[in-house]
């Protein structure tokens, strides 16, 4: 569409001529982030501060025009696509810490934070900011909070809602809410701050964030197990939470994902049906050395072939090497790669790995299974040809099969990832129409003329 002449003059007023961009070279950049879709916006804007930002909503709320609110386009399912046009809103400028208090147990950040860059902060005081996207050296904090993001310590630390304490938010009048308090505790109202985690910029524009920090342990210690199929391994995972001991991280890699490592690096993974990689943590070495044995005997008794102790940090370092190397290694292997994000229970989960595989082998489409399988989160990695018609039909098919089955195991579409555009149309699939009809209704009151993110999370507005 072609942008009104007064809204792009008013538009440059606000944010001046350097932060204002309509050149196509631009426009591609904005269109897509790494879910492959796509949709190029009419111009994009750079704000730097929360004025500005609640200027820019006032004036496209009046001319009605679509506002993509972007952090570091990490997302996997279409959130920072601008899938109607109009106005990418790049907060990645908005990227100071804006106060650290370690007595308080807390930091204020603006939303272009980057999360390693604010956990290398923290470290300095012996605190960190625990969830643990696989994006942390890029994706921006108002990004984890827009998604509700996790990660690997998902399993013992939650997710980013569990330590968002405040938010300064704009709405799309323009007028500034504040959803908490900075405090550890507050039950005055409803809980508003919740309500914007996870929301991915649908209902306002968060432009300032409080959190609550954590100690950082002062012991570790990592361990694989290996297993002759993903049934073991999954039981093994069930056994590992019924045990007492909440490790820092338990991931699981499947024989795909191995193998693909393994032709990629140097790493020579073990090539099985399935590998753990189990941490524990705590204060101590003989604390966490303990949490370990408890662990151990849980592998052993569920059919673990072979289990390694890291002797070293160095070793563990190539554990992890291994597990953060796999997203990348599978891009490699074809021309498109689908990362899901379903989330079964605990109980459920050597089910799920095990259709997984089925899936696979009834449609011929390649599948590397990697979880977070503390939480029962597990991302099924679509590796296919996305020029070749006939199997895009059957990536889709696989798609729905994947969160049909889930859903149906008492599981969900997204644990981290969010909903997005991929997602949407299987929202009704999970929630019943009460639900969706709530979902819509806090649409239409936060943002009536349904400016913000619009096309995401299955609204009808």
């Amino acid at each position: 569409m072609q942008m009104d002449t007064k809204f792009k003059e008013s538009l440059l007023a606000i944010v001046g001529e350097d932060n204002f961009t309509d050149a196509l070279i631009d426009l591609v950049s904005f269109s897509y982030d790494s879910s492959g879709l796509n949709q190029r916006p009419e111009a994009a804007v750079w704000v730097q501060t929360t004025e500005q930002v609640a200027a820019v909503l006032k004036l496209a709320n009046t001319y009605k025009v679509p506002i993509t609110p972007r952090g570091a386009g990490t997302s996997l399912t279409g959130s920072a696509v601008p899938r109607q046009g109009g106005i990418v809103l790049d907060m990645s400028r908005m990227n100071k810490i804006l106060a650290i208090s370690i007595e308080d147990r807390q930091v204020i950040v603006q939303p272009g934070v980057v999360f390693d860059d604010l956990n290398h902060e923290l470290a300095d005081s012996g605190f960190f900011f625990p969830p643990h996207p696989a994006s942390g050296k890029v994706a921006t904090i108002g990004g984890n909070v827009a998604t509700n993001a996790g990660g690997v310590k998902g399993a013992k630390y939650g997710t980013t809602r569990d330590y968002v304490l405040d938010l300064e938010v704009v709405l799309p009048d323009g007028s500034i809410l504040h959803t908490g308090s900075r405090t550890m505790k507050c039950v005055s109202g409803y809980d508003l701050t919740r309500l914007f985690v996870g929301s991915e910029g649908s209902l306002g524009v968060v432009t300032e964030i409080s959190l609550k920090i954590n100690p950082l342990p002062q012991a570790t210690m990592t361990c694989t197990a290996t297993f002759d199929s993903m049934r073991q391994a999954g039981r093994a995972v069930g056994a590992i939470m019924r045990s007492g001991i909440i490790p820092s991280v338990l991931e699981l890699m499947d024989s795909p994902s191995l193998q693909a490592v393994n032709k990629a690096t140097d790493l020579d993974l073990p090539e099985v049906a399935a590998m753990l990689l189990v941490e524990t943590d705590g204060f101590t070495q003989n604390e966490v050395d303990g949490q370990m044995a408890v662990i151990i005997e849980a592998l052993k008794s569920n059919g673990a072939e072979q289990i390694a102790k890291a002797s070293t940090v160095e070793e563990a370092e190539k554990l992890w090497a291994a597990r953060k190397a796999i997203y990348g290694v599978l891009t490699r292997l074809n021309y498109n790669v689908l990362a899901e994000d379903i989330v079964v229970p605990i109980s459920k989960v050597a089910d799920m790995l095990e259709t997984v595989m089925a899936i696979s082998e009834r449609s011929g489409i390649m599948i590397a299974t990697v979880a977070h399988a503390g939480d029962g989160n597990i991302h099924p990695v679509i590796v296919y040809d996305g020029t070749d018609p006939e199997e895009v039909k059957k990536v889709k098919q696989v798609e729905a099969d994947l969160f049909k089955l889930a859903i149906e195991m008492g599981g969900t579409l997204t644990g981290e990832h969010g909903v997005g555009m991929s997602k949407a149309a299987y929202m009704e699939l999970e929630h019943d129409p009460v639900f969706m009809k709530v979902m819509n209704g806090l649409k239409a009151l936060f943002d009536p003329n349904a400016i913000l993110n619009p096309g995401k999370l299955g609204l009808n507005i």
